[in-house]
Order: C-alpha cells, then structure tokens, then sequence
C-alpha cells in the first residue's frame, strides 16, 4: 500500500520544494523503495503550455506528451523515473473537468460547490494511476497562505483523515532570514507559516528550513517548540554550491532517515550517494572550462532554459570540463556584433522557442558558426532557423522562411496538422494554440554513418517533441546537393528530424528537445558529443 508524502512552502516562493521532493525521492529509491513524484500548479492556466516563459519559466514535457511545470523535470534527472501526464495537475484543469461533468449531469443536480467537489477532484488525482508504488511524493505548488491553494491544503487535509494519518505524512519548507544588521537568524517567518497551515488543518510532521548559513541547535529549538514538531523532524537545508550536492545534504540531515521511522519502516538497502559525489567534484573543482553561448528570446529569465542549461552541465560533466554559460539576447543582435559577442565562444547553442521576435538575429548567428567552423546544436525552433538561414544563403532563395512567422515567404518551414505516431494519425488544428503541437516521445531513422548515428550508436532513437511546425520536405534533394544532410527521418520518411552539414567539425539541427532525456547520472549522447566538439574547437 503506497504511502503519501506531502510538501509544501512557506514565507516566500521559489525555495526549492521540487529539489527537495527529488533529492528525498532519489533517497528513498536508492535504498529500495519504488518511487512517484506528482506536481499540483494552483493557477488557472489547464496546464503551462501556452504560457510565456517569463511568466513560468520552461515547459517541461513527457514521453507521453504532456506540457507540464519545469518541476517534473527536477524530479525525472534526479530519479530516473520518468513523469506522466497524470503526475501534473493545476487548478484550471481540476476546474474544467468538474466543469464538464457539471454540464453533463454528472451531480445529479446537486450544487457544486469548492467543497466537497472541487476537492473530490483533487483527492481523484492524488490517488490516480497508483499500482505498486511505496511512496507518493506530492509537491503543492505556491505558497500557504495563498487564496490560490487553499483548495489543494484542504484536500490533502481530507486525504489524511480518509487514508489514514499513519500513512500520510506532511513536509513544509520554510524559509530562516539571516539579518545581517543584527547578526541573528530569524526563526519567526517559519513559526507565522506553520501557524497559518495549522489553521487550515495541517500540522507538519516535518519542516525543511532552508538557511543560508546553518541554524544554531537553540534556533532549531525554538522552532520545534513553538510548531510543534520533534527537534530531529526540523531539518536544515543551508544553500549548496551546485544542486548536485542537495541529495548529499537531506542525506547528512537525516530526511530520509525521518520519514522510515515516521512510517516505522527500515532501509532495504544502502542509500548510494557516490555517483552524487563523483558529479559535484567534477562541477565544483574540474579546471577546465568551455564557453558555451545560447542565442534566444528569453536568456534573462534564468529558469527559461532549465532543462537545457543542466543538459549542457551534464555534457560538461561527461567530459571533464564546466560548461560557462554565455547568454545572448537574439532580439537585438546585430551582424556586425556577432563576430564580437562570440569573439570567446567555443559552442553556439540555438534552443527552441515560439514567435518571431529575435529570428533574424537567430539565424545571423547560425550563418557565423557554419562559416566559420564553431560547433552548432539547434534545438526545434534553432534546427528549423539553421534550414532557413540554409536557403537563404546556400539554396539562394532569399525569401526562404516559416509560415508561423510570414505567411508571404517561401515556407521551407510549414504548418502539419497531422502526424504518424506509432502508427496513429494524430491530428492537430490552427484554431487553438493550447494542445495543438506534437508532443511527446516520437521514433526517427537515423541515417546510416552519419554523425548522428555515430553519436548515437544506434539506427533507431526515440526523443520527446514540443513544435507545431515542421520543415518542408519536397527540397531535400537541393538541400542535400549543398552538403546539409537529412540524417534523421520519421519512420514514414515525411518529416525531417535531425539534419547535419558536411564538411563542419560540428554541425547538427534536431526537431526534438533531448535536453528533456539527459540526466546528471546518464548525460545525454549528443550534449556529451556537443561538448566535446566544443572542447576541442580552436
């Protein structure tokens, strides 16, 4: 019978409730119990997929094709475990569907009201799709007190009494200030946080305080007596060098330790913290270095990127060196400042995005790394700018665009409202941009002896999508004539997948999104063989 494990914040958002969730998720799994992590969003959006990135950061997506918060993606590179659409949930979504059952007769005619429906809908979600697992991790997102996620407290209050408080178990994190003016650490934001969710019904049977300096034991203390809470259920969590180190933290805490003996079970095995070890020297001490550059829209907004900024990291990792960032914004780009901007660049990084503000500021630099030889990766949006600065410049047709951006150019980039998945039509429209793209694990046929099947030793790969787009076909045969290989299809040979250019030391485009498949502990293929490349340009 699996046991629920519930986490969540207080004091001030964005303190690491995901990290937490996976690092305790990775524990528990490493000494032999069988793991889910799921996600509940409080706003009202039915899942992130069309919301900006500056609003909500990256939109992580799963092999079964669901958009859904960067959180998921903490949760599958911490576990290995890979995320479902019924792990992610928001408050739109639990609206609409008690909505539609609303409209349908579905209550008999009954009020329907935030209680007990709405929370019916959200306790129908915590328990769904469960079979065999030992633990559920559930990560509620916002922070207590909010208007937003009252609802979500109060379900999971409920869920307690109904499952039984034996086998439910509640974590808040919190947030310990230091005060520099008078050198003390504050205990009474962590104190006024427990104090609301206890007056919604939640008692915490653990509190995580995350600290930037470690909390006196009299402090902890003070914390334990006034929440409530045994003095070795108040785990610190003081800010890490590289999120690498966060299992090697809870471990040295004891969290894992606290939540067996609050459920009054024991290890099956030794918890594996060496391989955690092994990355976080790399990172932290590794002196060799590579510059990396990523041109895009949304390099400000350091979560935008997430899932690729650590696919880089991993990359870095398989081959000894850090990866440094370089972030250049694509809106403003101009010629005559990408010589300068990539003067230190050993990599050019292209990633996916929407729109098109910035594209020609894009495609600027895609043109500069396949003159002059730099290592290029472009991602979804970045593969299908390297196809148009291709023609443009090499097919020498010069209105050569996408029709999402300019219905009046040459579209070697096109709408397709239908693709063959596993044999399956799935069909999308124009009309609503919310769940029209192709999303989700899809198989491409690599090109035999190419650099793509080389990278990744294998003919047949499958890799998660997130486009609505797709590159037009029918000038293939122009293409490859001018070196720009097709060097991954879809199984039906209609779709361009992956593309290479001959005669460049590094030069691939992919449709897919592999930053969603790397993790720290298994880096994926072609970010290590990215990396490499880059190492080694001169």
């Amino acid at each position: 019978m699996a046991r629920y494990i519930f986490v969540t914040g207080g004091v001030v958002s964005s303190l690491g409730k995901g990290l937490s969730s996976a690092s305790l998720a990775y524990l528990l799994k490493s000494q032999g119990y069988k793991v889910r992590l799921r996600k509940m969003d409080p706003y009202l959006n039915v899942d992130p997929g069309t919301m900006s990135p500056f609003q909500h950061g990256e939109v992580f997506v799963t092999d079964d094709g669901a958009e859904t918060d960067l959180d998921l993606g903490h949760y599958e590179r911490f576990t290995n475990i890979s995320s479902k659409q019924s792990d992610n949930i928001t408050t739109g979504r639990i609206y609409s569907d008690v909505i539609k059952k609303e409209r349908k007769g579905g209550y008999l005619g009954k009020t329907v009201q935030v209680i007990p429906h709405i929370t019916n809908r959200i306790k129908e979600f915590i328990k769904k799709d469960i079979t065999n697992e030992d633990f559920v991790i559930c990560e509620i997102g916002g922070t207590v007190g909010d208007i937003e996620s009252l609802p979500f407290v109060e379900a999971i209050r409920q869920f307690s009494n109904e499952y039984g408080k034996s086998k439910t178990l509640f974590i808040h994190l919190t947030f310990v200030p230091f005060l520099k003016s008078s050198d003390e650490i504050k205990t009474k934001p962590t104190q006024h946080s427990v104090k609301e969710l206890r007056s919604i019904g939640v008692q915490p049977d653990i509190i995580i305080c995350r600290s930037q300096q470690s909390i006196p034991l009299d402090q902890r203390k003070k914390i334990s007596l006034f929440c409530n809470v045994p003095i070795e259920n108040v785990i610190e969590t003081v800010d890490v060098r590289t999120i690498y180190e966060a299992p090697i933290s809870f471990y040295n805490q004891k969290l894992d330790k606290q939540v067996l003996k609050f459920f009054k079970l024991k290890p099956k095995k030794r918890a594996n913290l060496s391989p955690w070890k092994k990355i976080t020297k790399i990172v932290l001490n590794t002196k060799k270095s590579v510059n990396i550059a990523i041109i895009g829209k949304y390099v400000n907004l350091k979560d935008a990127y997430k899932s690729l900024d650590e696919a880089l990291v991993h990359g870095g990792i398989a081959n000894n060196v850090k990866v440094n960032l370089i972030r250049i914004e694509s809106d403003n780009l101009k010629n005559n400042e990408i010589k300068t901007k990539l003067k230190n660049v050993s990599g050019l990084l292209i990633p996916g995005g929407f729109g098109k503000r910035g594209t020609e500021g894009k495609i600027a630099a895609i043109k500069y790394a396949r003159e002059k030889k730099i290592p290029f990766l472009g991602i979804c949006f970045g593969m299908q700018m390297a196809i148009v600065e291709f023609a443009r410049n090499k097919l020498k047709i010069k209105n050569a665009g996408s029709s999402e951006l300019d219905k009046k150019c040459y579209p070697v980039i096109g709408l397709i409202n239908e693709w063959d998945k596993n044999g399956k039509i799935i069909k999308g429209t124009d009309k609503n941009l919310g769940g029209t793209m192709r999303l989700g694990l899809y198989e491409a046929k690599l090109r035999n002896n190419s650099a793509i099947n080389k990278i990744y030793n294998s003919r047949n790969i499958k890799e998660r999508h997130r486009h609505r787009y797709e590159v037009n076909n029918s000038l293939k045969g122009e293409f490859e004539n001018k070196g720009l290989i097709f060097s991954g299809m879809s199984p039906d040979n209609k779709l361009p997948e992956i593309i290479e250019l001959k005669n460049h030391p590094w030069f691939i485009g992919v449709q897919f999104h592999p930053e969603f498949r790397s993790r720290p502990l298994s880096p994926h293929p072609l970010f290590s063989s990215f990396i490499k490349a880059s190492k080694n340009h001169k």
